[in-house]
């Protein structure tokens, strides 16, 4: 599955638009893992408790919406947009979205 934040491919030429797709997760903190990001505020650095939980739910929102595309039987995703917002306290949304597209190598 070819994925880019552009609207176009310069190698393919979209022969077809199948429409949105998009992938999400929704993430609550760990106690735990909050006392320690705290303690890192204190004296400094990266919160990698935090970026691990982040990254991964980057991959979980990808796949899911690569899935979707599939669904489609799509050749790309154009204009890959990431977007978060909080549901609940200590929970956020992390959303994936973009358009399938059907290709042809130019």
């Amino acid at each position: 599955m070819l994925i880019t934040t552009q609207d176009e491919f310069s190698d393919y030429e979209i022969v077809e638009t199948l429409g949105l797709v998009k992938g999400n997760t929704i993430r609550a903190r760990h106690i735990g893992k909050d006392i320690l990001a705290g303690l890192r505020t204190i004296i400094g650095g990266e919160i990698t408790e935090y970026t691990k939980m982040l990254a991964e739910s980057r991959e979980q929102s990808l796949d899911r919406m690569i899935k979707m595309a599939e669904d489609f039987n799509a050749d790309g995703i154009v204009c890959l947009r990431f977007t978060t917002s909080a549901v609940m306290q200590h929970a956020a949304e992390l959303f994936a979205y973009g358009t399938a597209v059907k290709l042809r190598k130019k």
